[in-house]
């Protein structure tokens, strides 16, 4: 190779290099400016949505769609900016999602529990809930998965189809919750006192409501004695604080009271000689 032939290679190279470089730069421009304008029409929307007292679980869902639609039409055009076929690139994404779809059924079938979670809003974001052997408080409603905290602060995620299919529990929907306690007596105890004491102690518990009023009656019966049924009504906001503090109540109303504790029976076998 003479010197006039490398020197044109070079300029080839030169030139070519500085298309490229160009390009490159240029795409990564378009990527910043892209996924600002992304960020922006996301913030648009929201605020949108927000002046319209839009709920929180779709506003959540419509952003999440919208910015994954905008980021793989970004992609789209900056692969076409290259000069490869988008119409191609549209395509073999159309294929690929075909084969993908085939082998992995589940994750559309989560991502058509989603969009039956937001249309026919079983539950949303803020809820307690009891879905597919969890329960928790609703974070968020994705396109594949939802997100749930856990009472003991444990975030996890729950397939979409998973929860739509299997059996929904939402403690958040009624205006209040019965919470559920029983208090064992002696069977020497006077239990319509003790009814009518742990009725009045427990109506003065703070955020127990009046209306349903407290329940109080006997249960059931076992060696020990009567077993009574305690059942005040709150908020599912307030269950576990009146869920401890009726118990506490318990304990104390009847113990200042002068009940006998309730002993356990002891069963005496005699053996008889013949």
């Amino acid at each position: 190779m003479n010197a006039q032939d490398l020197t044109r290679w070079q300029d080839v190279i030169v030139q070519y290099g500085s298309e490229l470089g160009a390009k490159v730069l240029a795409a990564i421009a378009f990527w910043v400016i892209g996924r600002w304008l992304i960020g922006a029409v996301g913030n648009v929307v929201q605020r949108t949505l927000e002046r319209q007292n839009t709920d929180a679980t779709v506003m959540r869902y419509l952003g999440t769609v919208i910015n994954v639609t905008l980021n793989i039409l970004l992609v789209i055009g900056i692969l076409g900016y290259f000069g490869i076929q988008t119409t191609t690139f549209a395509a073999l994404f159309a294929a690929a999602g075909v084969a993908i779809g085939m082998a992995w059924s589940g994750l559309l079938a989560n991502f058509a529990g989603g969009v039956f979670l937001i249309v026919l809003r079983p539950i949303k974001v803020g809820d307690f809930v009891s879905v597919a052997g969890v329960t928790g408080t609703v974070k968020e409603i994705g396109l594949f998965v939802s997100a749930i905290n856990t009472p003991d602060n444990v975030l996890t995620l729950v397939g979409n189809n998973k929860i739509f299919s299997d059996t929904i529990q939402n403690f958040s929907t009624n205006p209040f919750r019965r919470v559920d306690l029983k208090a064992q007596l002696s069977g020497a105890a006077d239990h319509a006192a003790a009814m009518a004491l742990l009725k009045q102690k427990i109506a003065t518990i703070a955020n127990v409501l009046e209306n349903p009023p407290v329940d109080v009656e006997i249960l059931e019966f076992n060696l020990v004695g009567p077993v009574l049924a305690v059942r005040p009504y709150c908020h599912n906001d307030h269950y576990w604080q009146v869920y401890f503090d009726t118990n506490r109540v318990i304990r104390e109303a009847l113990g200042e009271a002068g009940f006998p504790a309730p002993m356990p029976a002891q069963v005496v076998f005699v053996n008889q000689q013949q």
